[in-house]
């Protein structure tokens, strides 16, 4: 029988001028701070979930315990219209994105 050997690689790799690396947690705190004071409408929203907003009214905007957490009357980060009053959704960018990534299992688990 064989025995498992352990190699040892050194790989060198040059980083494209253009390019840089960083940390996984840095970058994930730049797209945030690109977000800060953004203000998305709900065409905006489409674009980046690329769903209807038919879809999106269904299964996260409407579903109760979603907007719990996301109405502005709850401390979230989404504005709801009043039906009939012309208003127009109004979603603060930074905090409805990171929403839409910690509850990206439990929007499409429940999704139609």
């Amino acid at each position: 029988m064989q025995q498992p050997q352990t190699v040892e690689l050194n790989i060198l790799w040059q980083v494209p001028s253009d390019s840089i690396i960083i940390k996984k947690s840095e970058y994930e705190e730049l797209v945030s701070a690109s977000l800060a004071g953004e203000t998305w409408t709900m065409k905006d929203l489409e674009r980046k979930t690329k769903k209807k907003a038919i879809w999106l009214r269904k299964n996260v905007l409407d579903v109760p315990e979603f907007r719990e957490i996301l109405d502005v009357d709850n401390g979230g980060c989404t504005f709801y219209p009043e039906t009939g009053t012309g208003e127009r959704w109004a979603f603060q960018a930074s905090k409805m994105s990171q929403f839409l990534d910690e509850h990206f299992p439990d929007i499409y688990t429940r999704s139609e």
